[in-house]
């Protein structure tokens, strides 16, 4: 069932003379995000028993290379249910967001039950239109997220512009295989997207376009792990 959210943007589109592509991209996105939150209803139960040891490795591959230093703020982008939480050294302040609440209700006891006392706060929140100030974090982390949203391009504008002129952005994800057996079965998942909640042929391209600098490093056959320097073209 589609938010009322989505309803009341098209009602106001009658009377509103913003143009109709906007709206429509705009309501595509309040869909797809519908989408999302449906799927990881479903994922919330058993979400760390099945993705956990999956995709742990991308976890841990991207807290090495992220290089925190005391005291530093740190987003993380997806948070879900905070399997990655605990990885963080305590030295450093946490803000999770994402767009399930029951993923974040099981976030919230995951950080009761560990005392992680430096995660300053989990929230509910759209990644592609982020409430946060500019230039808000030191380093902001995406883990699994880019091939989730709707719009990869307008996350990765955001990502820019909460972090700081000269801070980092680390993004891990699954991204579609070189291989062409691979390749071709993620390509038939894709029409599953929906019910996945994710994009199983995603271009690394979408995320890193030869326009913008970054560096790539393989976690496995089927994770990378993507480095932004902030201060580069936000724009894509």
């Amino acid at each position: 069932m589609l938010s009322p959210h989505v309803f009341a943007l098209a009602a106001k589109h009658g009377r509103n003379p913003v143009p109709g592509m906007r709206i429509a991209g705009r309501i595509r996105q309040l869909m797809q995000i519908e989408a999302v939150k449906a799927a990881y209803r479903r994922y919330a139960g058993f979400y760390d028993a099945v993705f956990g040891p999956v995709l742990q490795p991308g976890r841990r591959a991207l807290l090495e290379r992220l290089e925190l230093k005391p005291g530093e703020r740190v987003l993380e982008v997806g948070v879900g249910t905070g399997i990655s939480l605990p990885l963080y050294p305590r030295s450093v302040r946490i803000t999770g967001i994402d767009v399930s609440r029951e993923m974040l209700e099981k976030a919230r006891a995951r950080v009761a039950r560990r005392r992680l006392e430096n995660v300053e706060a989990l929230l509910e929140m759209d990644a592609e239109q982020m409430t946060f100030p500019d230039a808000s974090f030191d380093k902001v982390v995406a883990m699994y997220v880019v091939s989730v949203v709707a719009r990869p391009q307008k996350l990765i504008e955001e990502l820019h512009r909460v972090c700081k002129p000269h801070g980092e952005i680390f993004i891990v994800n699954h991204f579609r295989s070189e291989n062409r057996f691979i390749g071709a079965v993620e390509k038939a998942l894709a029409g599953f997207s929906s019910q996945l909640g994710f994009h199983a042929d995603f271009d690394l391209r979408e995320v890193l376009p030869d326009s913008q600098a970054g560096d790539v490093s393989r976690v496995n056959l089927f994770q990378k792990v993507v480095r932004l320097r902030n201060g580069v073209s936000h724009k894509l």
